[in-house]
Order: C-alpha cells, then sequence, then structure tokens
C-alpha cells in the first residue's frame, strides 16, 4: 500500500478530529501495524476487527480460507485452529452459513478479537490447540484450517518490525525449522477428524513439501495447493 492511501484510511478513521489523526499517526510511525491502528484488516471481501497484540490476518491466507470453504459441506463441523483474529472462521461462515464453526487460540487477546468478529456465530475458546476444543469433538469434525506459526526462530529477526515488535510471538515462531507446531499437529489432528474430512494447514512453498511429508506419515493424503499471485501455499490432508 502507497503511503497517500495510508495517510488517507487514517485520515478517514480519525473523522476529522486533528488530535485523533495526530495519535494514530505516532502509532504508525512507532511501527504499529495499519491494521492495528485502523482497527481493522480487510480479508476475503470483509472487514475483519484487529486489536493491538493480534495477529493480522494476510492477503496470502485467503487461499486457506478458500480451500476451507470448498471442503465445508451444509452443517459441516468446521474449527479454525490457531484463529488469531478469526478471519479465516468468518470467511467460512459468510460463504457457508450452516457450518457449526469453532475457533480457538493460546493468546487472550486473540481469543478476544475473534469473540467480536464472530459474534455468537460460533464457540470461541481458549487454549494450547486440540487441547482448547470441547471432548465432544473428539472424532467428528470435518474441516480443521489451521494458520499454525511456520517461521524457523532464526529468522523472526529479519520480519518487518511492525510483525516482531507488534503481533505474539506464539503467532510468529515455528521452532527450528518451522515446523514444530505442524509436527504437533500431525500427530495429533487424525483422532479429532470426521472419516473423510479435510484438513488444510498453511505453510511457506520452501517448506511445503516437509509439512506435507508430515501429514502423509500420519496416514492422510496429501496436495500442496498454491496461488503464485499471493505468494499462498497451503497443505491439504484428507483423511
Amino acid at each position: 500500500m502507497f503511503a497517500e492511501d495510508e495517510a488517507a484510511l487514517l485520515a478517514q478513521a480519525a473523522g476529522g478530529d486533528p488530535a485523533r489523526l495526530a495519535g494514530l499517526l505516532a502509532e504508525r510511525l512507532d511501527g504499529r501495524p495499519l491494521e492495528q491502528v485502523l482497527g481493522w484488516a480487510e480479508f476475503a471481501g470483509i472487514r475483519i476487527g484487529v486489536a493491538p497484540g493480534v495477529f493480522v490476518p494476510r492477503r496470502r491466507t485467503e487461499l486457506l480460507a478458500r480451500e476451507a470453504i470448498a471442503a465445508c459441506a451444509p452443517g459441516a463441523i468446521a474449527v479454525d485452529l490457531c484463529c488469531g483474529s478469526g478471519a479465516i472462521g468468518a470467511a467460512i461462515l459468510a460463504a457457508r452459513p450452516g457450518v457449526r464453526l469453532y475457533a480457538s487460540d493460546v493468546s487472550a487477546a486473540s481469543v478476544a478479537c475473534a469473540a467480536g468478529n464472530l459474534a455468537g456465530r460460533a464457540t470461541v475458546l481458549r487454549g494450547d490447540l486440540f487441547a482448547a476444543l470441547p471432548g465432544g469433538l473428539r472424532g467428528r469434525i470435518d474441516v480443521l484450517a489451521v494458520n499454525a506459526p511456520y517461521v524457523p526462530s532464526e529468522a523472526i529477526a529479519f520480519m518487518p518490525p511492525e510483525a516482531r515488535e507488534h503481533e505474539p510471538l506464539a503467532s510468529l515462531d515455528g521452532g527450528s525449522d518451522g515446523l514444530d507446531v505442524h509436527r504437533r499437529i500431525a500427530a495429533e489432528a487424525a483422532e479429532w477428524l470426521h472419516p473423510s474430512s479435510t484438513l488444510l494447514i498453511e505453510t511457506s512453498s520452501a517448506q511445503a513439501g516437509a509439512s506435507a511429508a508430515l501429514f502423509s506419515a500420519a496416514g492422510f493424503t496429501t496436495r500442496i495447493a498454491r496461488d503464485e499471485t499471493r505468494d499462498a501455499t497451503v497443505i491439504v490432508a484428507t483423511a
């Protein structure tokens, strides 16, 4: 986005109040992500509320949302795991309003933000991966959409300051090779999924082969979905 576009959005958010505009500009100049300053991000044609300390939904993740929507049959049980702001879940509900959606994250700020975005249309829970989910979902999930952290720990220092300084480390740091959380999900997912279900997890193009191998080894049939225009990569694993 060009500086002129950012300035116009900030001026609109200030509503003609010079003091408010000065405060917003100061936040942005301090490195806070534009979306956190504005209080929203556009994702899959929806305005998603974003609060300070919450992972900002990326446009590349629209591929994950699109694949998840395609996998959702009427009345499906879907889970937005590591939900952040709840953007993926919101996109699923916009396209498939009959879906029974659960969303979870380990971050209290993210859970509060997702609860606002999903506003009574989903069950939003706090906890570490599958430990957040009610036991009654075990073996019943039809679609599991996951945007788990996949940045290698050493690479975080090279990320833009607005990400590494203003987004939760838990939403970025994927361990030494970026796949620590992918390993945990691959090891635990099968017992939570319904037969003929679909698991979708975002990764990078460089990590796609290794991530897909984790899910193949866990008994899933995998394919790699790619959107070059968004530089987006998703592992689609079917049970």
